[in-house]
């Protein structure tokens, strides 16, 4: 008889992740990538994992406030005499979007990728300072 230890968080992982993925933004998305956004003094950065994309394949959109990043990653081709035993990277269509705050400057965003990371900077609008205005009898 084997004895096998119990975790019972492996199944709340399990339904976690199949989760994410069933309310993925869209039908056609196969995959998510991680992402980080990080705020500096002058500029929003986002940093996405997209190892194995081609630059190419990524598009970043910027309408109504909303920042879309979108592209594909290409399944790697196998050949006739190839057996797969596991697979675990995904491929196919990917999409995010993210609701940018109104001091963001959607005309001066930027994108590049390196590494397998894609940093988009999202420059941060000039505040506009406060005024006071005086009140003059008549």
């Amino acid at each position: 008889m084997k004895i096998v230890r119990f975790d019972p968080w492996s199944y709340v992982h399990l339904v976690r992740r199949d989760l994410r993925r069933a309310t993925a933004a869209d039908a056609a998305t196969q995959w998510i990538p991680s992402v980080d956004i990080v705020e500096e003094k002058g500029r929003f950065v986002l940093y996405a994992d997209v190892p194995g994309v081609n630059p190419n394949d990524i598009e970043v959109a910027m309408e109504a406030g909303v920042l879309t990043v979108s592209g594909v990653r290409l399944a790697t081709e196998r050949g006739e005499d190839s057996d797969v035993r596991r697979t675990e990277r995904a491929s196919g269509h990917f999409l995010r979007r993210f609701t940018l705050p109104e001091s963001a400057d959607p005309d001066k965003i930027s994108a590049k990728s390196n590494n397998g990371v894609l940093e988009v900077a999202i420059p941060k609008l000039p505040e506009i300072q406060a005024r006071r205005i005086t009140v003059e009898a008549a």
